[in-house]
């Protein structure tokens, strides 16, 4: 994830960043804008026709369709962003979740009892490492599609990478509870904590798993095209070969609105406006053994 300074203008405006969508979309801004001139070209010079053409109507016609398509892409937009910060808040209780079993078994297990306290630490650490790599995997993106992934049958005869681990946390615990060193009322606490764990893989998965809906996603992307590609049309009679840089213009806002909602309804495919979970993983793993292995440093 990009951390900067939201009051850096300067440096925002004027530098090309990774992020920037005219490095994906400047060949399609390009032709649309040599589609725009050949339009204008055709109905100015060649055909001459004039303002009183039929043509000339389709502003009226444009101006309600980009009042629709502007709340198409508003509400799409803040579907994309929904999904993102979901995935921001699951982490950030995956983050407390581990916190709060850390610090329960740093209070229940006996203070040198290392080998206890190295395991529940190392699985702990594991667990978020392996749900970062879980969410990244391509196979976990297609689990509900309707036809199969290809590595999705490899995939299938291994453990669920985070419930197998947190199975080990709950197979140890009841050891634990067996030999007498914690409580059946404790082991209940800890349970409750290792819930949290599977209710945050299931929210992350949601989000991987379940895109906007593709009748949704296809319509947009026609409505864009049909709507820009159409503008030249009815706006050239008051534009002239003007219209070349404004539908230029048009066209890249509108396809980088979409551009990135497809960005950020991902908000764990590795791209750098994702949310940072290798980097939080890593704070979880420190946080484990700063919790519980303090005295055996």
């Amino acid at each position: 994830m990009k951390v900067y300074n939201t009051k850096d203008w300067l440096n925002m405006v004027f530098r090309i960043h990774k992020s920037d969508t005219i490095q994906k979309l400047w060949p399609t801004v390009l032709l649309m804008g040599f589609f725009s001139w050949v339009v204008a070209y055709v109905e100015i010079d060649y055909l001459e026709l004039t303002q009183n053409s039929a043509l000339k109507n389709m502003s009226v016609l444009h101006g309600v369709i980009g009042f629709v398509l502007s709340l198409l892409l508003v509400f799409r937009t803040n579907t994309a962003y929904d999904r993102w910060w979901e995935g921001r808040k699951s982490w950030g209780k995956l983050v407390n979740d581990s916190r709060n079993f850390l610090t329960k078994l740093d209070a229940l297990l006996p203070e040198d009892d290392k080998k206890n306290r190295s395991f529940f630490a190392n699985k702990v650490k594991m667990f978020a490492k392996v749900l970062h790599t879980h969410l990244t995997n391509e196979s976990t993106k297609y689990m509900l599609d309707e036809v199969d992934h290809p590595e999705y049958d490899e995939y299938l005869k291994t453990h669920h990478p985070p419930v197998f681990i947190v199975g080990k946390i709950r197979k140890r615990i009841q050891e634990l509870s067996i030999e007498g060193i914690i409580k059946p009322e404790d082991k209940l606490i800890l349970e409750n904590s290792l819930e949290g764990f599977i209710d945050v893989t299931g929210s992350c998965e949601r989000i991987k798993n379940t895109p906007i809906p593709f009748a949704y996603a296809l319509f947009l992307k026609k409505f864009i095209f049909v709507y820009v590609i159409t503008l030249p049309m009815g706006y050239v009679f008051t534009t002239g070969y003007y219209i070349v840089p404004l539908v230029m213009v048009i066209f890249y806002v509108l396809l980088s609105l979409e551009l990135i909602a497809e960005e950020i309804e991902d908000p764990f495919n590795g791209g750098s406006d994702d949310i940072p979970t290798e980097k939080m993983a890593f704070n979880i793993g420190k946080n484990a053994y700063n919790i519980l292995m303090s005295n055996f440093k």
